[in-house]
């Protein structure tokens, strides 16, 4: 009998993963026995997380390639299928630059970027996985979503939008798709701090912990490992739902 959670002989695709949460999520899924197929627009980025996973044994391999582009997306999937196998997890993890700015300084191109990213994005992904996920029988979407649509993060009206589609996107999939062995879910991180908030001032991070009811920070690792859950055969029973992961923040 296999442990718990073991991904062996998986076929994970994460996206973003190239830095920040991606990597670390994309190395829980290695360590759990999946073959992950690392995504990142960035070759560099890409390469330096398989170099990681890879150097302590564990099974990797690059893709680059622009998620919000339909043609794009299509030549990920089969790369990954013509070198690895079939995917049958996916996760949506990929992001633009995130602002924080009243709505006056926001244009429209911004609020179209986050459209791509967290609506776009998941669409293409998951209509291009879906086929053969629906061939097997099984599958896996996890699209990383975030707590600022449950709080209203201020000065984030773009992103708290984009995201808010992006957990209603879940949550429609989800019941299109469970009755043929694939479920569809989302984690939403709280502020898990990564390399691109280090220029960020200590009051910020004092501010945000002071309101975090376990009275920690979370990290990349915890976002990872819930996601390796709800891909697990374990967690076949929950579709439709977001998590969150922050310590106990969201609201009721």
């Amino acid at each position: 009998m296999s442990a718990p959670f073991d991904l062996s002989n998986r076929i994970v695709l994460v996206t973003g993963a190239g830095g920040g949460l991606g990597r670390h999520i994309a190395r829980c899924f290695a360590e759990a026995g999946a073959t992950v197929a690392v995504n990142d627009l960035n070759p560099d980025g890409a390469q330096n997380t398989v170099a990681e996973i890879v150097r302590d044994g564990l099974s990797a391999q690059a893709f680059v390639g622009d998620i919000t582009n339909e043609v794009e997306v299509d030549r990920i999937f089969t790369e990954i299928e013509s070198i690895l196998g079939q995917v049958d997890t996916v996760v949506a993890n990929a992001t633009g630059k995130q602002i924080s700015e009243p709505i006056e300084n926001l244009d429209w191109a911004y609020y179209q970027s986050m459209v791509d990213f967290f609506i776009k994005s998941p669409y293409l992904l998951s209509r291009r996985a879906l086929p053969n996920m629906k061939l097997s029988g099984f599958g896996r979407i996890v699209n990383i979503a975030s707590e600022v649509f449950a709080e209203g993060a201020n000065w984030s009206t773009a992103y708290t939008a984009a995201k808010g589609g992006q957990i209603g996107f879940t949550r429609s999939l989800s019941t299109e798709v469970s009755p043929l062995g694939i479920t569809v879910n989302a984690v939403a991180p709280g502020f898990i701090p990564v390399e691109r908030h280090s220029h960020l001032p200590k009051e910020v991070f004092d501010g945000y912990l002071a309101t975090v009811p376990t009275g920690r920070f979370g990290t990349p690792a915890d976002i990872g490992w819930a996601a390796v859950f709800l891909a697990s055969r374990e967690a076949g029973f929950i579709t439709g739902e977001t998590i969150h992961v922050n310590g106990g923040r969201t609201p009721s």
